[in-house]
């Protein structure tokens, strides 16, 4: 009796357990294809950061923010600063990063992508005509894309069909971060 006791009680904790680590691995692989800028290549659902070789930086997706070395530092900004001015975002090469803090490697990352700084051959996401990534806001066929998903969704409605199981990506709200530089730590 004891051992049906103690296999219940160990199978019980496995179980309550285990259910938050799956929802932890749902969202780290998350798709943020919506919030991704329309200066980034296509073929990624899910990015966290960007290496720019071309000039030495990355760019924070979630965050949507650079992050440059200035006087040794490691300076976060909404913008690049002005020496990079004539830097072509949408024509510069970008290495797609998932790893946190990737600054923090910069010289491994240096060594590796260094000599794609002269690469111009990724299709930024606003060229992309796969509708997938009409979801971002700033795609050119987005107001587009979004009145037909409103038109299906009026007809789906009126058909009197549920759309609760659409898998179908809506745009994600962002909550308003101030624009204020920050410098981050080494």
């Amino acid at each position: 009796m004891r051992r049906i006791y103690f296999t219940i009680v160990t199978a019980g904790l496995f179980v309550l357990l285990a259910a938050p680590l799956k929802a932890q691995v749902h969202l780290n692989f998350s798709v943020n294809i919506s919030s991704q800028p329309v200066w980034g290549p296509v073929g990624y659902d899910r990015v966290q950061y960007y290496y720019l070789p071309g000039i030495d930086a990355y760019y924070n997706v979630p965050r949507r923010e650079f992050i440059y070395r200035e006087r040794g530092r490691w300076i976060t900004s909404r913008y690049l600063p002005y020496r990079y001015r004539n830097y072509n975002l949408y024509r510069g090469y970008k290495v797609v990063i998932n790893e946190d803090k990737p600054y923090l490697h910069d010289r491994e990352y240096r060594q590796k992508y260094g000599s794609f700084k002269d690469r111009h051959d990724q299709q930024p996401i606003r060229d992309s005509r796969d509708p997938k990534y009409f979801v971002n806001k700033n795609h050119p066929e987005h107001n587009k894309w979004l009145k037909q998903q409103k038109h299906d969704n009026g007809q789906r409605k009126g058909q009197g069909k549920s759309n609760k199981h659409d898998k179908r990506n809506n745009p994600d709200k962002h909550r308003h971060q101030d624009n204020q530089d920050r410098q981050l730590g080494s």
